[in-house]
C-alpha cells in the first residue's frame, strides 16, 4: 500500500480570509500523445468530474468526435457536455482512467467529483490544518 500524498489548501482570494482556502490538486492529464499539467478542485458535492473546454482543446481532443452527450445540472446546465475518458496521474501514483463531462464552459475550474475521482482515490481533509491527503483506492 502506498503512503498518502499530502497537499496544502490554496487561497483563491485573500480578501475572503479563511473561507478562500480550497483543496486544489495538481495532476497530469493525458490524451493520446499529449499531456497537460492541470489543477483540479476536489469537489465532494460534484456528481461527476468536469473538464473545462480549453483544457480538452489543449490536449488535442476534437469536440465533434466525442459523440456521447450528457446533461450537467446547476450552474453548468446551460452548457453542452460530452463524455471524455482521460488518463490521469496524481503525484507519484500509477495513472488511472478518469471520466469527465467535457463542457463548453470556459470560466470554470476543473472539477474532480464522485464519478469517478472519488471512486479511484481516497481523500482525507484536514481543513483546520489546511491540508488534505490523497491515496489510490
Amino acid at each position: 500500500m502506498s503512503n498518502p500524498a499530502r497537499y496544502s489548501f490554496v487561497s483563491t482570494d485573500s480578501s475572503s480570509g479563511e473561507a478562500s482556502f480550497k483543496p486544489f490538486l495538481p495532476l497530469t492529464l493525458n490524451y493520446r500523445e499529449k499531456s497537460q499539467k492541470v489543477i483540479g478542485l476536489l469537489d465532494t458535492g460534484a456528481m461527476v468530474n468536469v473538464l473545462p473546454y480549453q483544457v480538452g482543446v489543449e490536449l488535442g481532443v476534437v469536440w465533434e468526435q466525442q459523440t456521447t452527450m450528457l446533461q450537467l445540472s446547476g450552474n453548468l446546465a446551460q452548457f453542452e457536455a460530452r463524455v471524455l475518458i482521460l488518463s490521469a496521474t496524481v503525484g507519484q501514483f500509477p495513472s488511472v482512467r478518469l471520466v469527465f463531462a467535457w463542457t463548453q464552459a470556459t470560466q470554470i475550474p476543473l472539477l474532480l467529483g464522485q464519478a469517478n475521482f472519488f471512486m479511484e482515490f481516497d481523500v482525507c481533509f484536514y481543513r483546520s490544518q489546511k491540508i488534505f491527503e490523497v491515496i489510490p483506492k
